[in-house]
C-alpha cells in the first residue's frame, strides 16, 4: 500500500528534506565516461551547462532565481530525458566587490588596508570568503539546484590561478597583451581603473563654464567652454578648427593658462568643431580620452593634476591637496575674482558612475595593460554570424553583433589587491618588464636579481570569460575537455552579454582552436553531436528581467525589491518556480506577482490532493500496484521504456479521451522546453494538470471508483491502475518545473522503494502517437461543451446547488445524440441534472436555453417570483451600473488622469469598463424577458 500523505500540504516539511537527500545521495555527480561506446554498442547524448557564477559576495536575488529556475529545469528533462548531464557550479572572486565588502569591516575597525598591508590584507579576505563566501551556493542548495556539487569551484583555486596565468603569458607572445599610458575610466573610491562596461551613465542638469583665456601678445582673448574647470589646471593647449576663419590670425601663438600663469599653444584639430559653442576648445590629454588622441597627435605634455583619490596632486599648483569638487568651487571663484570667467549657464550632461560603488568617474591618464581585442573579436562575431552558436531571442543576436563591430581594446588591469595578481616583474637596475609563467629569477636583459612583481590585479571577467574551458582542465588535455566541450548551452542576463558572454566566445574561439583536442581521444568515441570546435557553448538563452508588479525595475531606492527567500517561505520553493518559469516568455520581461504565486502554491495544492484521492482509492480498491516501466538508469539510452503511458488501458470515453490529451500535452511540452519557451511548457502543463486530470478526469471515473460489497472489483481495479499509471506519468512531466512536490508524492506511490533513487533518474515522458485519439478529444469537447452548458444556465438561473433539474437536449447529428445517450451518467452527474429528455426540435430560441452547432440545451426551471419586485430589482440595479460606467468612462477619458495614474490603475479600470458593459447587457435581456 503506498504511503500516506499528510492531509495538508506544507512544502516546508518536505522541501529541505529533499534538497539535503539529493545532495547526500549525489544524485547529479557525473562521473566522466571512458572513451569508446556503452557496452550495448550505443552511445548517449551529451549536455553540458555553465552555471554564471555568482559573486562570492553574493545573496540570491530575484534575477539569480529566474536564472536558476529556468537552469534547473533545462537540466533535469536532460537528464531525465537520458543525456549525460553536467551542470558545472561555482563562484566568483568578484575582485572589485569583494574588496570592497572587506575594506567595509576594516573600515568598522578603525583600519585602512594600507595599514595592513597586502600580504595581510589577502589573508584577511580568505578568511572572510572562508566564513561569508558560500552564502549563495547555500542558497542553492536549499533550493534544490540540481548541479554537480562535486565539481564545485572558486575562479582563484589553484588549477584556475594557473590556467589565468598560462593565458596572460601566451596572449603576451602572441602580441596581443601590451601595456600603455591611456586614458581609462577611473573610480577614485575602489581607486582602480574600470571598464566601459562598468560605467553605468545617467543624465543630470550641470553646468557648462565659459572661460576666457589670453592670447600671448595681444589684446586677444580666446573662450572656451568647460563642464570640469578643475581640469583646466592640465591644459597643455588650446585647439581651434584649421577651417575657422575666426581663429585663422592665431594660429600658432599662444594662450595663458589663467590660473596657472603657463603658456600654452594653440593648434589646429578636428578636435575643435566651428559649429560647436565658441569653436575653441581646451586640450587636456591626461583627463580626456578626446584630447588624450588630440595630445598624441601634436605631441603634447600630459599633466595629470589629480591623483588616484581624484585630490588635486602636485601639479596643481596652488590647489593641491583639494578634493575635486572643491578644487572646482575654489577654481571658479579665482577665476571669477580674475576677470576670466564670463559666463555660466545650466547645461544636460551624461554623467558617468561606477556601477558598484557609485562614485562619479574620472577619466584619467594610467598605465595599464590591455590587450588587442580585435584579432579575438573577429572570430567571435563569425562564430555567431555563421550559426556555430545561436542567440534567443534573435534581437540580441544583433546587439551583440554591433558590439563586437565597433570594440575597442580592453583594459584587463586592475589597482586592486583581491584578484589574480599579472605575472609580471619590473627589474629594479633597468626598469625591464618581464611577463613569465613562475617567478624569474633574474632579469633576463640585464642579469639583475633584484625583481619585483607588478602590483596590478586582471580584471574579474578575464579569469571568468575562460571557465567553459579551464574548469574542464586546460590547458591540459583532459577526457573532461572531450566529453563535455563545447557546453552546450548558456542561460544568463542581457547585463552580462558582453561582460561574460562575449569575453568567453573570444577566449574560447582563440585557444580552444589553437588547442585541438587528441583526435585519439575524441574521435575515436563515436559521442553523439560532438564536433571539433572551438566555440565554448552552442546556445545562448538570454532571460528577462524580473520586475515589480507594476513593472518597475526593483532597486534599494524604490524599496520594491522582492526578496525571493522570503517568498520561498510563504509560498514554497515549486510554487515560486512555477511563478517565474510560467511568465517567463522570451523578450518580455517579468512582472512578478504574488497572487499568482498564491495562485501556484494552490496548484500544486490541487495536486497532492489529488495524489491523496489517488491512495485512499487505491487502499480502498485494493489495488496492488506494481512498478511501471517508468524510469531509465544512467547509461541507458532515453526512450527505453517507450513512449506515452505504459501499462494503461483505454476501455471507456474518458480514458481514450486523457490518454490522447497526456500525449499531446508531452509532446507540446517537450517542444516548448527545446526551443527555451518556458513559459508554454509550464501553462501546458497547468492546464493539463488542473483542468483536463484534475477537474474532469478524476470526476469522470469516480463512479467506476465504487462498488457493492461482494461485487466484482476488476472495473475498479482496471481504473485504479489506469489513475496510478497515468499520475506516476504526469508527475515526471511536472517534474522539472516543480521538483520537491513530484518527488514527495512519487516515493509515496512506490511505498518509499522506488525502482530509482529519484524521480529526477526517471525517464521524461515522450509522446505516443498512437495514443492520439482525436474522435476521443471531439466527443469529450461536446460532452465538456454541455456540461458546462448546464452549469452556466443554472448560475443564470439561480439554481440552488443541491437542487436537480431536467433538460432538454436537441442534437444536430444521431452520431452526436447517441454519444450523449451513452455517456448521460456523466452528464447527469456533473451537471447536477435530473433527467435527460431529447427533442426532434431546436431549443436555441427558448428561455433558458442555450444553442451551440453540435447541440441545444433547455433547462427547465420555473422559479416563482414577484414580477414587480423583480423588475424594480433590476431597474435599480441598471441604474447603478449605468452610474458606475458613466464615472468609469468619465476617467478614461480624461488624459491628465490617464498620464499620470500607474499603469496598474489603469488596466483595472479598463477591466471594470468592460464588466460593467456586460452586466448592462445582462440587466436589459433580464428585463425584457420578464417584460418590464
Amino acid at each position: 500500500m503506498p504511503r500516506e500523505l499528510p492531509k495538508s500540504y506544507e512544502p516546508g516539511a518536505i522541501e529541505t528534506r529533499w534538497a539535503d537527500y539529493w545532495i547526500k545521495e549525489k544524485l547529479f555527480s557525473v562521473k566522466t565516461p571512458p572513451p569508446g561506446p556503452l557496452s550495448d554498442g550505443k552511445t548517449r547524448p551529451v549536455f553540458t551547462l555553465l552555471l554564471p557564477p555568482p559573486n562570492v559576495t553574493g545573496r540570491l536575488h530575484m534575477g539569480h532565481m529566474l536564472n536558476q529556475t529556468q537552469m534547473d529545469i533545462i537540466v533535469r528533462w536532460h537528464r531525465m530525458r537520458g543525456f549525460i548531464t553536467l551542470w558545472l557550479p561555482g563562484t566568483d572572486h568578484a575582485g572589485i566587490a569583494t574588496q570592497m565588502m572587506v575594506e567595509r569591516d576594516l573600515t568598522k575597525e578603525g583600519k585602512k588596508r594600507r595599514d595592513l598591508g597586502r600580504e595581510k590584507f589577502i589573508e584577511r579576505v580568505w578568511e572572510w570568503k572562508k566564513l561569508y563566501g558560500g552564502a549563495i551556493l547555500d542558497q542553492m542548495k536549499r533550493l534544490g539546484a540540481s548541479v554537480d556539487w562535486d565539481r564545485e569551484y572558486f575562479t582563484m583555486d589553484e588549477n584556475l590561478s594557473h590556467a589565468v596565468r598560462e593565458v596572460f603569458v601566451r596572449l603576451y607572445e602572441q602580441g596581443l597583451i601590451y601595456r600603455g599610458n591611456y586614458i581609462v575610466n577611473w573610480c577614485p573610491w575602489h581607486e582602480t581603473a574600470i571598464s566601459d562596461l562598468e560605467v553605468k551613465h545617467e543624465e543630470v542638469m550641470g553646468k557648462l563654464w565659459e572661460i576666457r583665456y589670453p592670447v600671448v601678445g595681444t589684446d586677444e582673448f580666446i573662450t572656451v567652454a568647460t563642464t570640469r574647470p578643475e581640469t583646466m589646471l592640465g591644459d597643455t593647449a588650446v585647439a581651434v578648427n584649421a577651417k575657422d576663419e575666426r581663429y585663422k590670425h592665431l594660429h600658432g601663438k599662444h594662450v595663458l593658462l589663467p590660473l596657472m600663469n603657463r603658456e600654452i599653444p594653440i593648434i589646429t584639430d578636428e578636435l575643435a568643431q566651428p559649429e560647436f559653442g565658441t569653436g575653441a576648445v581646451k586640450v587636456t590629454p591626461a583627463h580626456d580620452p578626446n584630447d588624450f588622441q588630440a595630445g598624441l597627435r601634436h605631441n603634447l605634455p600630459q599633466i595629470d593634476v589629480m591623483d588616484e583619490r581624484a585630490r588635486m596632486n602636485q601639479n596643481a599648483g596652488a590647489y593641491a591637496g583639494l578634493d575635486r569638487f572643491e578644487a572646482r568651487k575654489r577654481v571658479l571663484a579665482d577665476l571669477r575674482e580674475q576677470g576670466f570667467l564670463v559666463g555660466e549657464k545650466d547645461h544636460t550632461l551624461s554623467l558617468g558612475k561606477c556601477e558598484r560603488c557609485g562614485t562619479i568617474v574620472e577619466p584619467r591618464l594610467s598605465e595599464q595593460w590591455f590587450i588587442k581585442i580585435k584579432p579575438l573579436a573577429d572570430r567571435a562575431r563569425q562564430a555567431v554570424e555563421s550559426g556555430e552558436i545561436t542567440i534567443v531571442p534573435d534581437n540580441y543576436r544583433q546587439i551583440y553583433l554591433n558590439w563586437m563591430n565597433n570594440i575597442h581594446d580592453w583594459c584587463i588591469s586592475r589597482q586592486l589587491w583581491w584578484g589574480h595578481r599579472i605575472p609580471a616583474w619590473t627589474c629594479d637596475s633597468c626598469k625591464e618588464i618581464i611577463v613569465a609563467r613562475e617567478a624569474p629569477a633574474k632579469c633576463t636583459k640585464c642579469g639583475g636579481a633584484k625583481l619585483e612583481q607588478v602590483p596590478d590585479v586582471l580584471d574579474t571577467w578575464f579569469s571568468s570569460g575562460l571557465l567553459p574551458f579551464t574548469t574542464l582542465g586546460w590547458p591540459e588535455k583532459t577526457r573532461d575537455q572531450a566529453v563535455f566541450y563545447p557546453t552546450t548551452l548558456l542561460i544568463t542576463a542581457y547585463e552580462i552579454l558582453f561582460f561574460w558572454v562575449a569575453r568567453m566566445i573570444m577566449f574560447g574561439c582563440h585557444f580552444m582552436a589553437e588547442h585541438e583536442q587528441d583526435p585519439a581521444i575524441k574521435k575515436a568515441d563515436g559521442w553523439a553531436d560532438k564536433k571539433d570546435d572551438s566555440v565554448p557553448f552552442r546556445n545562448v538563452y538570454i532571460h528577462a528581467l524580473v520586475r515589480d508588479a507594476d513593472r518597475q525595475k526593483m532597486s534599494k531606492t524604490k524599496g520594491n525589491v522582492i526578496d525571493p527567500l522570503e517568498i520561498i517561505e510563504r509560498f514554497g520553493t515549486d510554487a515560486t518556480r512555477f511563478t517565474l518559469a510560467a511568465m517567463a516568455a522570451p523578450g518580455t520581461d517579468i512582472a512578478f506577482s504574488e497572487s499568482r504565486t498564491d495562485g501556484y502554491r494552490a496548484f500544486a495544492n490541487k495536486i497532492w490532493n489529488a495524489a491523496r484521492f489517488m491512495f485512499m482509492n487505491v487502499d480502498r480498491v485494493g489495488f496492488m500496484w506494481g512498478q511501471p516501466p517508468s524510469a531509465v538508469q544512467p547509461g541507458q539510452s532515453p526512450g527505453c521504456s517507450g513512449a506515452g503511458v505504459a501499462g494503461f488501458r483505454a476501455e471507456t470515453l474518458e480514458d481514450r479521451w486523457i490518454l490522447s490529451r497526456f500525449n499531446r500535452a508531452v509532446a507540446d511540452v517537450n517542444q516548448a522546453l527545446a526551443l527555451y519557451r518556458f513559459h508554454e511548457a509550464a501553462n501546458r502543463i497547468y492546464d493539463f494538470f488542473w483542468g483536463e486530470f484534475c477537474d474532469w478526469y478524476l470526476e469522470l471515473i469516480k463512479p467506476r471508483l465504487n462498488f457493492d460489497e461482494g461485487a466484482d472489483k476488476g472495473p475498479a481495479q482496471l481504473a485504479c491502475a489506469n489513475l496510478v499509471n497515468l499520475f506516476e506519468a504526469s508527475l515526471r512531466l511536472l517534474h522539472p518545473v516543480m521538483p520537491f512536490i513530484t518527488e514527495e508524492i512519487w516515493q509515496a506511490i512506490y511505498e518509499g522503494k522506488p525502482p530509482f533513487k529519484s524521480i529526477a533518474l526517471a525517464e521524461y515522458p515522450q509522446a505516443d502517437e498512437n495514443q492520439f485519439d482525436l474522435a476521443a478529444e471531439t466527443e469529450m469537447a461536446i460532452l465538456q461543451d454541455l456540461i458546462v452548458s448546464v452549469r452556466n444556465l443554472r448560475a443564470e438561473l439561480k439554481v440552488e446547488p443541491k437542487v436537480k433539474v431536467p433538460i432538454e437536449v436537441f442534437a444536430h447529428e444521431p452520431v452526436i445524440r447517441k454519444m450523449i445517450e451513452h455517456n448521460r451518467g456523466a452528464v447527469e452527474r456533473l451537471g447536477n441534472v435530473e433527467t435527460i429528455t431529447f427533442v426532434e426540435t431546436s431549443l436555441a430560441n427558448r428561455p433558458g436555453a442555450r444553442g451551440t452547432a453540435r447541440f441545444d440545451v433547455h433547462l427547465i426551471y420555473e422559479r416563482k417570483i414577484d414580477v414587480a419586485a423583480e423588475c424594480d430589482r433590476l431597474r435599480k440595479e441598471l441604474e447603478k451600473i449605468e452610474k458606475e460606467l458613466a464615472n468609469n468612462q468619465k476617467q478614461l477619458g480624461n488624459e491628465q488622469f490617464l498620464s499620470k495614474a500607474p499603469g496598474k490603475v489603469v488596466e483595472g479600470l479598463r477591466r471594470r469598463g468592460q464588466e460593467l458593459l456586460v452586466l448592462q447587457d445582462k440587466t436589459k435581456s433580464k428585463l425584457k424577458e420578464l417584460s418590464c
